[in-house]
């Protein structure tokens, strides 16, 4: 199989290694594909999202890496573009001018009447924000992120997913207090349908992501085990990305990560090259 991840953070952005000290990592570890993908929300950024300003910056780098490393690696240009109604989208047309290989749309903000909270934040953070813009309905603010994600899904253009369940991270193991919320209940498992429902529908490859494992949240990567089942029920394409943040991260649990496909019965993952989604047999 060919060795590949295409969502890789940098100190463009949040990441702890430069776009090079990736690119040499990657080659170490036998990568055949590396593509990067800067936080971004374009024309807004944030402390952890590529500055508006440094968009050109970040795409001659990475163009520049890709020229450099030609014989080596094959590199790709991408963005994790987030989602906030009315304000980002991760839509081809709104990264024109940067000329992205691909996009990874991505939730993390989650709308309420009175604002917002991360849905990856800190969990006193969150728990915090929750009684105030959901007045403490747990049920409400998790319905608030899938529901933005299937919004996400219908007005944005992109090719990959990421972690479609990252609200999870509130109930991770690092959470000294009880979990956010109960998964295995029913309005959750409707959640989980709904969205794998809306994925289908708009046609993008899902990611197998390993960055909450990596950094110590997760005993299990995004998407869970019964997320993956209704993938496979809606025949959603994924692939294995880390959202390496460092040169130490960047092939975690990858080979654990094709078992974890081919439990839930895939016999293929997906890899991106020149432009489009290609197959190959899960080995």
């Amino acid at each position: 199989m060919l060795k590949t991840n295409y969502h890789t953070h940098t100190t463009f952005c949040d990441g702890k290694n430069t776009a090079e000290e990736m690119v040499n990592a990657a080659i170490k570890a036998n990568f055949d594909i590396l593509g990067f993908s800067s936080h971004s929300m374009y024309p807004f950024g944030s402390t952890w999202h590529l500055s508006p300003s440094n968009h050109d910056e970040y795409c001659d780098k990475i163009n520049w890496l890709k020229e450099t490393y030609r014989s080596q690696l094959e590199i790709y240009l991408g963005f994790e573009a987030d989602f906030i109604d009315g304000i980002c989208n991760p839509h081809f047309s709104n990264y024109r001018e940067f000329s992205p290989d691909y996009l990874i749309g991505a939730v993390h903000y989650v709308p309420g009447n009175t604002g917002y909270f991360e849905a990856d934040g800190s969990f006193d953070e969150v728990r915090q924000k929750i009684d105030s813009v959901f007045k403490g309905n747990v049920k409400k603010a998790v319905q608030a992120y899938f529901a933005a994600e299937r919004e996400m899904l219908k007005k944005g253009s992109f090719t990959f997913m990421a972690h479609p369940d990252l609200i999870r991270k509130q109930n991770s193991l690092k959470n000294e207090k009880e979990p956010l919320f109960n998964e295995n209940e029913s309005w959750y498992k409707k959640e989980i349908s709904l969205t794998a429902k809306a994925i289908a529908q708009a046609g993008v490859c899902v990611e197998i992501n390993t960055g909450g494992m990596a950094r110590g949240y997760m005993d299990l990567p995004y998407p869970s085990a019964y997320f993956m089942e209704k993938l496979f029920e809606y025949k959603v394409p994924l692939t294995i990305n880390s959202d390496s943040h460092s040169v130490k991260t960047l092939d975690y649990w990858f080979e654990e990560a094709v078992q974890y496909a081919k439990k839930t019965g895939y016999k293929e993952l997906m890899f991106f090259r020149s432009g489009h989604l290609e197959s190959q047999s899960i080995q």
